[in-house]
């Protein structure tokens, strides 16, 4: 008898396993329709993305590093004047935010000033305006270590932020310093982007 049950038991299994793997189906007999149901599920990770000069093109990981250069050689009767740079190459830098979790912020951190040898130029030379000012600024770039922190407006909603700005940089250009390439060393900005 028990083995009868067991024989019963594993043949009603059988018989149900397919149906539980199968979609739904309905059969219909004469008139009428026949009615079948699928669920579907879409499954978003949180994303945070940041893309400053060449890496702000598209939504991957990018690892060029852009160069801006203000080089005054073939004007150099401007040298401490507050003038404008003879040559200018990359001052224009697109930017492009992405996250999906609420409100973004950026930083800019460094860790010194530019130098050239034992001579310097502090950050605060350095300047930059944004094309969207409200919804994407730009941080200001710190003497040394991380600048406050700014908010980058949400798009929509709640929790969505995907803003795109070019940030035009400039040189102060307030005093004469000594001749060299600033920048060799301790020429670079981090930019950071946080969300909760």
């Amino acid at each position: 008898m028990t083995q009868s049950l067991l024989l019963k038991s594993a043949l009603a299994l059988a018989m149900a396993t397919p149906l539980l793997a199968s979609a739904e189906s309905q059969l219909v007999t004469g008139a009428g329709n026949a009615v079948a149901r699928l669920d579907f599920r879409v499954i978003v990770p949180r994303v945070l993305f940041l893309g400053v000069g060449t890496g702000a093109a598209t939504l991957t990981n990018n690892s060029t590093i852009d160069t801006v250069t203000f080089d005054y050689s073939t004007n150099a009767a401007a040298v401490g004047t507050g003038a404008a740079a003879g040559t200018i190459t990359g001052n224009v830098v697109p930017v492009r935010v992405v996250g999906n979790n609420g409100q973004v912020t950026l930083t800019a951190s460094t860790s010194g000033a530019l130098t050239s040898g034992a001579d310097t130029i502090n950050w605060s030379e350095i300047t930059s305006v944004s094309s969207a000012a409200a919804t994407l600024p730009s941080p200001v770039i710190p003497n040394t270590g991380a600048s406050a922190a700014s908010n980058v407006a949400l798009s929509s909603g709640t929790k969505i932020t995907d803003r795109t700005a070019n940030w035009t940089f400039s040189y102060a250009n307030s005093a004469v310093v000594a001749p060299g390439t600033y920048g060799t060393t301790n020429g670079r900005v981090t930019y950071t982007a946080a969300m909760p």
